[in-house]
């Protein structure tokens, strides 16, 4: 992969090397009433330039359902269809099951730790959609040690290891595969952050079931001071959030032919 090649899915029993289909991603919109109309001016063309919509995460301000409201009426103006995972600002309100059943009746398919297949021209895209969660890299992990509340982010950690594992075995025989997050599984896409904070962005751990899978792309959000590109072995990993991106969303090609990178 080269950073000025196209990112292609393949689809279908023998696709054409023609056929292609667009995939647009973003994450950090953190949409309410106030700035509904902004993201809906981000958001407008991605008919135009996709078929596909993939948010990652923090997709309200402060996780009230009224804000997933504003979110929802922008996605059914988009025109094309939107799979979401939930980021922390999500669950900040403790109203995470309202927002995910205001964006569903939308239309939004909602991952939490699940994943979907999506029909397209080219044949089926697997998405593995987890939230993700916190636990470091190397040389800063948080362990699985000592008191109860500790052990329990480990184990937090750990069910979404769990999931994403499980969701690319379920996704396993589509042509085009991408993990979709909000924290962050590549230490790469962090480089500008605080080394402070750098445990509380993700944590490495969950990068052993894309390591052992190599699904075609992984898209997350949360690190607004972060880097756009980054790699899990071979796997691109690329940070959408809108701070990074500094546009509404970035687009994927996926083709017949060949497979992965950002089209811009």
């Amino acid at each position: 992969m080269t950073d000025d090649a196209a990112l292609r899915d393949g689809a279908g029993a023998t696709p054409s090397p023609t056929q292609s289909i667009r995939v647009a991603a973003s994450g950090d919109i953190h949409c309410s009433r106030s700035r509904e109309s902004q993201i809906l001016e981000s958001l407008a063309k991605v008919s135009n330039e996709a078929d596909l919509l993939l948010l990652a995460g923090d997709l309200t301000t402060q996780g009230e359902p009224e804000e997933a409201e504003a979110l929802a009426e922008v996605c059914a103006a988009l025109g094309v269809p939107v799979v979401a995972v939930l980021g922390n600002h999500d669950w900040h309100a403790g109203r995470a099951d309202e927002v995910i059943r205001v964006l569903s009746e939308a239309g939004v398919t909602m991952l939490d730790r699940s994943s979907c297949i999506h029909e397209s021209a080219i044949g089926e895209i697997g998405i593995v959609g987890a939230k993700g969660f916190i636990g470091g890299f190397a040389g800063s992990h948080l362990p699985d040690f000592g008191e109860p509340p500790l052990r329990e982010v480990y184990a937090e950690t750990s069910r979404h290891v769990d999931a994403i594992d499980r969701g690319l075995r379920d996704v396993a025989n589509c042509p085009v595969r991408i993990v979709l997050m909000h924290y962050s599984p590549c230490l790469e896409t962090l480089e500008g952050e605080r080394e402070g904070i750098i445990t509380f962005l993700g944590c490495d751990r969950m990068a052993a079931p894309i390591l052992e899978h190599s699904p075609d792309l992984v898209l997350h959000g949360h690190a607004h001071n972060g880097r756009l590109r980054g790699t899990i072995g071979e796997v691109p990993v690329f940070n959408v959030s809108a701070p990074v991106m500094r546009r509404g969303f970035w687009t994927f090609e996926f083709s017949g032919a060949e497979a992965v990178a950002p089209i811009h």
